[in-house]
């Protein structure tokens, strides 16, 4: 967060709230808390931001205007391209945003708040439209909202990893989800997809299993022998 010279004092309240709320999360700091840290008067704070509430907003609104941004972009471009713009994009940007992003998990009831809550709906529903592409599927759908979250939840559960590390797991990670499964598996074991074995009837045998199998079926054969029929016995007469 960068601070104008004009625009000093905003900076340091935000820069102290968001501190502040990461310590002791956003609804146990108090204005005054913030106050008493700056040196300021509640007064002082009060006059930037009427409300906690206020607060909160400006310190997301930078993830929520670069997300925008980012979907603006990806919004002209190819479906493939549009894809990955999002992706990549959106992994950096929470990158860029850690901590606020790490404030909105910690204390998930905030986003339900004013008009906060309706923009990151809004911008997670832009970002699958674009992930999973036009006339897209359930199954499209469900891997693009799973892909979004791939490029979310890793940031506020690894916080000791450097954006540069995390960031290559990450995206490593999103590829391999969105990479078909059969595709997956065939690069795995180094066979081609001509080489799997495809649905439908068997290969026929070779000569030798030919031979095996005559050899099993004949050595479990068992030969059921039939009881001689009894005689019948004529009449005599008497």
């Amino acid at each position: 967060m960068t601070a104008d010279a004009g625009d000093d004092t905003r900076t340091r309240i935000l820069r102290a709230a968001l501190d502040l709320f990461a310590e002791h999360g956003y609804q146990r700091t108090s204005l005054r808390q913030i106050a008493e840290r700056l040196r300021l008067t509640k007064a002082a704070i009060l006059y930037h931001f009427p409300a906690k509430e206020h607060l909160l907003s400006a310190l997301v609104e930078p993830l929520l205007a670069d997300l925008e941004s980012l979907l603006d972009t990806a919004q002209a471009q190819p479906v493939e391209q549009a894809r990955w713009t999002v992706l990549e994009g959106w992994v950096d940007v929470m990158l860029a945003h850690r901590r606020p992003l790490g404030m909105l998990f910690h204390d998930i009831a905030l986003v339900g708040r004013g008009d906060t809550y309706h923009r990151l709906m809004e911008i997670a529903m832009r970002a699958n439209d674009l992930i999973a592409g036009p006339d897209a599927g359930r199954r499209e759908r469900v891997l693009a909202t799973q892909a979004v979250a791939a490029c979310s939840d890793p940031i506020v559960f690894f916080v000791d990893v450097s954006d540069e590390v995390l960031r290559a797991d990450m995206l490593d990670g999103v590829r391999r989800l969105l990479t078909p499964a059969t595709a997956d598996a065939a690069g795995r074991s180094g066979a081609s997809t001509a080489d799997r074995r495809r649905p439908g009837r068997p290969r026929a045998l070779g000569r030798e299993q030919v031979e095996t199998a005559r050899r099993i079926i004949k050595s479990t054969t068992v030969v059921v022998e039939r009881p001689a029929p009894t005689p019948t016995r004529g009449r005599t007469g008497g």
